[in-house]
């Protein structure tokens, strides 16, 4: 098989190709040559820009393409459309973020989705549920039953670049025995989320079988909580902090922001919220996934490896409460409510 992948350098792509690599398939991998150019040498290297700068790919033709870094419907279907009598078959990586907010559970392929931003619209970070909306469309309106659609929830594991899962395991491996951890209660909400090696195996078994459809990506395969998750966490960290579970009315009221303050926290009573989703179809088609385990002592180990990212991304996408923040907010919950 030859496969065409846009992006592949980042995350989720990444482990796609080196999956890819090791069945011993072709790859060529669209970028713009910015993040890690020099990743996969044995991959064959298109240096482009999606947005007008597709000439890169000429008039090759290749069995599946594999698109990893599609935000914009217009910049999708520029791409989808050029490759339609190119290409046998079309993944796209979407995203859960695509349904309407809702607290039904659970939420299936089916669920009601948002309505694409008007034409011209294009802030990805204002709008990315709706646009991504319009990308899938323009998949599919290019390859028809010939295009794969997956919605992955939160990716986590080693790579990660939002620190959205990296933060728990690292600050369980930064607190001594005893030393109080902030988190939102109750310990037995559920979380949902997928390591990108178990996600990356699936697409790549998907595309060999050449899987058409829709179909939520997401983990794990029974309920998993947020008190087992920082256990495990805890556990690979080889640390026994004491987890301080603070009200989530507490901790709104004290300006704790949610999902990236305190990842993989979403109130309970937030109207813009969504109920979990349904992952059967895409587990009924083969997904599996490692033990929560087995992704935290790899999540940390990557963390205490690589260079020091500092405390904040440029693009403001790094997840996680300050230790300073977090003693204030643990000193007022401590502190209780004020006297009458």
């Amino acid at each position: 098989m030859e496969l065409l992948v846009l992006g592949g350098t980042s995350f989720l792509g990444r482990y796609v190709v080196e999956v890819v690599l090791v069945c011993g398939y072709r790859v060529a991998m669209f970028t713009r040559g910015c993040m890690n150019p020099d990743l996969f040498p044995e991959a064959e290297g298109l240096r482009g820009d999606r947005d007008g700068g597709l000439a890169a790919l000429g008039d090759r033709s290749w069995d599946a393409v594999l698109d990893t870094s599609g935000y914009v419907p217009r910049v999708v279907a520029a791409s989808a459309e050029l490759l339609t009598a190119r290409a046998g078959h079309y993944t796209f990586i979407s995203s859960e973020s695509v349904y309407a907010p809702t607290t039904n559970t659970p939420v299936a392929e089916d669920g009601s989705v948002l309505e694409p931003p008007p034409e011209g619209v294009e802030e990805i970070a204002e709008h990315y549920g709706g646009l991504k909306v319009g990308c899938e469309r323009a998949v599919q309106a290019a390859f028809g039953d010939s295009a794969l659609i997956v919605r992955p929830g939160l990716i986590v594991g080693p790579h990660d670049p939002t620190n959205r899962f990296t933060y728990w395991v690292r600050r369980m491996y930064d607190a001594a025995d005893g030393e109080e951890v902030l988190a939102p209660a109750p310990p037995g909400r559920q979380v949902q989320f997928i390591d990108a090696r178990d996600l990356a195996a699936w697409i790549l078994r998907m595309i060999e079988a050449r899987s058409s459809g829709v179909y939520n990506a997401d983990g794990p395969e029974r309920m998993l909580t947020m008190g087992e998750t920082l256990t495990a966490c805890a556990s690979a960290a080889g640390r026994a902090p004491r987890v301080v579970w603070a009200g989530e009315r507490f901790l709104l009221d004290h300006e704790v922001e949610p999902w990236m303050g305190l990842p993989l926290w979403i109130p309970e009573d937030d109207p813009d919220g969504f109920g979990p989703f349904d992952n059967r179809a895409a587990v009924s088609h083969g997904l599996s996934f490692r033990s929560v385990d087995e992704t935290a002592r790899d999540t940390l180990a990557w963390d205490l490896a690589r260079p020091t990212a500092g405390p904040v991304r440029a693009d403001g996408m790094w997840a996680g409460i300050s230790r300073r923040r977090e003693g204030e907010v643990l000193a007022a919950w401590q502190a209780g409510p004020p006297a009458p």
